[in-house]
């Protein structure tokens, strides 16, 4: 059992999610991405650190996206799909495996991808202020270190004015993070 950060953006939910409460089992297609491009980085306490196989699964459209699975072949674990530019397509997948760090996000818009089953174990809703990209400007964008988590119960349906969406802990079976390195 590995237990995993997992940000739910707040439009992801708004749209197509269902609201969960700590404790609930729950099936969600995730990505990872790179912890930079999400509400303006800072996220090193949250980052998923997987060892494991790609895997090449067909999309609707008739093309190949790729996953990164820790865990068991063909069992429990973790899956997430992978950025385009995140393993080189010319040639066969990797035999052994790789180890990718990032950001885990619920993705409900980038098609069928295989989804990963886990218990929740807490709920953060994340706070995150932001700044009009120019004087007068309607384009807004996060401000760097103002970003704070509030524990909550439940994850709610619609979010409003400086909630960003929820991070979340979820337990998965069979998909243990690989144990940190010494870092002196």
């Amino acid at each position: 059992m590995g237990r995993w950060y997992v940000y739910y953006e707040d439009w992801q939910m708004e749209c197509c999610g269902t609201p969960f409460s700590v404790g609930d089992e729950v099936s969600w297609p995730l990505l990872l991405m790179d912890a930079d491009d999400v509400l303006a980085g800072d996220w090193e306490r949250e980052l998923s650190r997987i060892v494991g196989s790609v895997e090449a699964v067909p999309d609707e459209y008739g093309g190949v996206f790729r996953t990164l699975r820790a865990g068991p072949p063909g069992g429990l674990g973790l899956t997430a799909a992978l950025n385009a530019d995140a393993v080189d397509d010319s040639g066969p997948e990797p035999a052994e495996p790789i180890r990718r760090v990032g950001l885990l996000t619920v993705e409900r818009h980038g098609g069928e991808w295989p989804e990963t089953t886990g218990r929740v174990r807490a709920i953060h809703l994340v706070h995150q202020e932001y700044a009009a990209l120019a004087p007068g400007s309607l384009t807004r964008e996060p401000v760097p270190g103002t970003r704070s988590l509030e524990a909550v119960t439940s994850c709610p349906k619609w979010f409003g004015e400086g909630r960003s969406g929820v991070l979340v802990e979820l337990d998965v079976p069979g998909a243990a993070p690989p144990e940190p390195r010494d870092r002196r």
